[in-house]
């Protein structure tokens, strides 16, 4: 009995030690040594500073710049709040959130706005927009850096990303890439 007691202690550290050290430590070090980029969060660097992560969205407020989707997770991204607010489209307070969100954009109702525009991602911190919502953009963005809409939908096109692999997703625009490129094009 003894025995038979040592054997599935010992065998229960060896199965933890191989699950919860062995394992983590394996992937990590792959991860590390084949994609050590996206390993250590896809950061992104403006003059040697950290300012953002291409995987997680930020908020942008300024008419010069492209916003990202609204969040569910808070009103600064916040990944400790991420995930959907989970209320039906009958709601009501979904729908005054919706109408919020239109009357911000300063348009009217019946006016096409690209959906991402108004509704949150599943976690509230995507960082991509459709094409669609970048160039929905464009005008506003165009005007208040005095630039050619031409010069911005070229930026917008340039930046969007195609399907994963070229069938899973949609085409995307990752919308902290895109504001750095404005930010660039005006340093020239």
């Amino acid at each position: 009995m003894l025995i038979k007691f040592i054997r599935i202690t010992l065998f229960t550290f060896a199965l933890m030690a191989l699950t919860g050290y062995g394992y983590p430590m394996l992937i990590t070090a792959m991860a590390q040594s084949l994609f050590p980029h996206q390993a250590h969060g896809s950061l992104i660097e403006k003059d040697g500073k950290i300012i953002g992560s291409a995987l997680i969205a930020q908020s942008f407020t300024g008419v010069q710049y492209f916003h990202p989707r609204p969040s569910a997770a808070g009103a600064g991204y916040e990944a400790n709040n991420s995930g959907a607010s989970n209320l039906s489209v009958t709601n009501k307070k979904l729908n005054e959130t919706y109408a919020e969100r239109i009357k911000a954009l300063k348009v009217k109702a019946q006016d096409a706005i690209p959906a991402d525009l108004i509704t949150a991602s599943g976690s509230g911190l995507d960082p991509h927009i459709t094409p669609e919502s970048a160039l929905y953009q464009a005008e506003r963005v165009a005007k208040a850096r005095k630039a050619e809409i031409s010069a911005i939908e070229q930026l917008i096109s340039d930046h969007t990303e195609g399907r994963t692999l070229g069938f899973l997703g949609m085409p995307r625009v990752n919308v902290l890439a895109l504001n750095l490129a404005l930010d660039r094009m005006d340093e020239k």
